[in-house]
């Protein structure tokens, strides 16, 4: 069954003619990117060439997708543009919310048992307004729209910063906060500042033990976390042919890393193949007939230098495999320099534990080569050292795997678990016995990220990043530095043995199957459902506006917290068992930035109170400003904001009375959030003006209220010895997103539009 097969056709109906036009303003050959976001322009055909890095676009998106945890708020905030039913294509998939500790059917369960009125909640909504829902144990969100929704040439938003990962199947799919969701189910057109665009340069073909996650662990080295910030990645050339489509979603996966917009992949074969074995035979027939404008010209592959602003080439025949981290997912690592590069650092080198899974790495391709390395140990009496942990992507790929043996190979390791298909340990859903210890120690997991605290909770545990197959190698040597290509293993025998190269298969030979993939179809007309949310629950509330701007400067204003270094949106709003509150506005304000450290003592959670001198936690501290009508601003580090697209990150200050967020530089989706929700996000102007921000500042802003496109604002800081300095402070705002502003969010806007 393909879902939306009529709306995926009228998106390809239209592809010559605006591919026409847009060759007519560009005036040059284009480049995949280019050709989907002007196919996707809100005003139609292509009037005029938009600069990159410069011109802010209204763009149409096909489709959006959300996950629970982002989904709530989301969905709060559409319940408030009074519409009917959503204007295009969504979904929503349950699978941030379920807790790994012992295995799959208990810990599903146990998910829908503490979850049942958030997930109630999602199933109503969705039944109301026209939303698919995928319910708990369905799998995890970008694994499903790979298998059912993602289609070459569309253009996808999601509530997830891995949204990115639909690029494995040629799309342009873009995370974003939840207010953006809402502005396209609501109809209405989405604003992107158009994309730089870097190419990446593929040749030759892996072999042995590297994978595809190797090419963007060696991407992410090259351009580390923030590279990517403003650009769409596009991936081309016979290297790019030869990997498969769920390879292709790997590395666009973790193009999140990167900072990435996006990154994207030219339809191929391994499309075809992906999408007819998936029973999407239909969508091969429809795109084949326009398959010349779904990838780039041929002279823009000719000649990249030309028409990217970057480029970076990769041969696959050299790539080996790597690990990438701790603490930051950019610090890329080749195995074979591993050991030297930890002995170096004093990072631990005996491993616990060892995860696949996660939206990155899921896939049926991804369990069939790290069960080839499992069934290879077992067969030359090698036991494993560390306990290896599993979850797939979704029931189809569970079920399918389980049918060919692959979860049977898992379990001949006493030790190895199978977890829900549900993101588990990669969102810190995960009861690690042993985890509130704080013990040093290192953990090797598929997952894309790995901050700090992310998995387990533990600011000590030291995660790594590999491939599935690098992941079954580590937890059958116990060892971080084990290097698969040259090392040996002591079998039960005593000897020395070594293990093949990984073996898999790209799709499943049989095809795949399912019982049940756990999708719930929305009623056709919902307007008899009722969404029930109890003004006594925890869990959910619903929202307020928030208030307008006074038209005034702010004046008055005292530092919370100038957060130093990186300060991530997992700092800002921690996931973890800070999940259960997503739906909770009040409730999860009190994470706000309690894992940011405090440049002033180098401390988490621990602030001056400017109104009695005291010291305390970050959120009561803002609190006790808001009750006395004292405004209040954060000034962070570089890349602030980095990390997961939750829009949490942005509601909390603003729901707690913060103004405005200055900083050295912001992650693009993080900037975009504070905007939707009216609130400011400024940078230097200078970025050594950070340093003169003291503990004990009074903030003016002295001409906020001539706030207008491209005109820097004026800050005042009043120190505590009656001396000043003027801070001078850029912003991106154009008028339309000033309008928000004024009125207090976006959100705010729909409204008094629609009245």
């Amino acid at each position: 069954m393909t879902f939306d097969i009529d709306m995926i056709k009228k998106v390809y109906e239209r592809y010559p003619e605006r591919i026409a036009a847009a060759r007519q303003v560009v005036g040059k050959p284009l480049t995949l990117s280019e050709k989907i976001l002007y196919t996707h322009l809100w005003e139609g055909n292509a009037t005029q060439a938009h600069e990159r890095g410069n011109s802010y676009v209204d763009f149409a998106p096909d489709r959006v997708a959300m996950q629970d945890a982002t989904a709530q708020m989301a969905l709060l905030q559409f319940m408030q543009a009074g519409k009917s039913k959503v204007a295009v294509p969504s979904t929503a998939h349950a699978d941030h919310l379920i807790q790994a500790k012992v295995g799959a059917d208990k810990d599903l369960q146990e998910g829908i048992n503490k979850n049942s009125e958030v997930f109630n909640f999602l199933s109503s909504v969705c039944d109301k307004y026209g939303i698919g829902f995928w319910k708990p144990g369905a799998g995890i969100i970008h694994q499903v729209v790979l298998e059912n929704y993602a289609f070459p040439g569309g253009m996808m938003i999601g509530t997830d910063s891995h949204t990115v990962n639909a690029g494995g199947l040629g799309m342009v799919a873009i995370g974003v906060g939840g207010a953006d969701a809402v502005d396209v189910m609501a109809g209405m057109a989405w604003e992107l500042k158009m994309p730089k665009l870097i190419g990446v340069k593929l040749t030759g073909k892996m072999s042995g033990w590297t994978s595809a996650k190797d090419v963007i662990l060696k991407v992410a080295g090259i351009l580390t976390v923030k590279g990517g910030t403003g650009c769409i990645v596009e991936y081309f050339g016979e290297g790019a042919e030869s990997l498969s489509a769920t390879g292709k979603g790997t590395i666009c996966n973790m193009g999140a890393e990167i900072g990435a917009t996006t990154s994207t992949f030219g339809y191929d074969d391994s499309m075809r193949r992906y999408l007819a074995a998936t029973g999407r035979q239909d969508v091969v027939d429809a795109a084949d007939k326009i398959a010349e404008h779904l990838t780039g010209d041929a002279e823009v592959y000719a000649n990249p230098e030309q028409y990217f602003d970057q480029l970076i080439e990769i041969n696959l025949s050299e790539l080996t495999p790597h690990l990438n981290g701790p603490f930051t997912p950019d610090l890329a690592t080749p195995v074979s320099e591993f050991r030297a590069k930890a002995e170096a650092n004093g990072w631990p080198l005996e491993v616990e534990w060892a995860l696949i899974g996660s939206c990155t790495n899921s896939s049926y391709e991804d369990l069939s080569r790290a069960a080839s390395i499992v069934e290879d140990a077992v067969a030359k009496g090698v036991k494993p050292k560390a306990i290896l942990g599993i979850n797939p992507g979704s029931e189809q790929v569970k079920y399918t795997a389980e049918r060919d043996g692959f979860l049977d190979s898992f379990r001949k390791f006493e030790n190895a678990r199978i977890f829900t298909n549900a993101c588990g340990p990669c969102i810190g859903q995960w009861d690690r016995e042993g985890a509130e210890k704080g013990e040093k120690n290192s953990i090797i997991h598929s997952f894309n990220r790995n901050f700090a605290k992310r998995a387990d909770g533990n600011p000590n545990t030291h995660a790594f990043v590999a491939s599935p197959e690098m992941v079954a190698a580590v937890a059958i040597s116990g060892r971080l530095d084990f290097n698969p290509i040259t090392d040996t293993l002591t079998n039960e025998a005593g000897e020395q043995i070594k293990l093949d190269e990984p073996k898999g298969s790209e799709l499943p030979a049989k095809g795949f199957a399912v019982e049940d993939a756990g999708y719930q179809a929305p009623s056709e007309d919902g307007s008899h459902v009722v969404v029930n949310v109890s003004p006594t629950s925890d869990r959910l509330q619903l929202l307020e506006e928030f208030p307008a701007w006074d038209g005034k400067n702010i004046e008055g204003a005292k530092v919370l917290i100038k957060a130093f270094g990186k300060c991530t949106t997992d700092h800002i709003s921690m996931a973890g068992p800070w999940l259960k509150y997503r739906g909770h506005l009040d409730n999860i304000s009190n994470n706000m930035l309690i894992g940011a450290v405090n440049a002033y003592n180098m401390e988490t959670n621990k602030v001056k109170n400017q109104l009695d001198g005291s010291y305390g936690e970050v959120p009561a501290v803002q609190r006790a400003y808001k009750a006395a009508g004292v405004p209040s601003i954060v000034v962070g580090d570089q890349n602030y904001g980095e990390g997961s697209s939750r829009e949490h990150a942005a509601m909390e200050p603003r729901h707690l009375g913060v103004k405005a967020v200055l900083v050295k530089s912001f992650a693009r989706i993080h900037e975009t959030n504070l905007k939707k929700q009216g609130m400011l996000g400024l940078t230097f102007a200078n970025e050594a003006d950070y340093d003169k921000v003291q503990e004990d500042d009074t903030v003016n802003f002295l001409d906020l209220e001539q706030f207008a496109p491209g005109k820097q604002l004026t800050l005042e800081f009043v120190h505590a010895d009656g001396s000043k300095d003027i801070v001078m402070a850029n912003h991106t705002y154009n008028d339309q997103q000033i309008d928000w502003f004024k009125a207090g969010s976006a959100l705010n806007l729909i409204k008094q539009q629609e009245n």
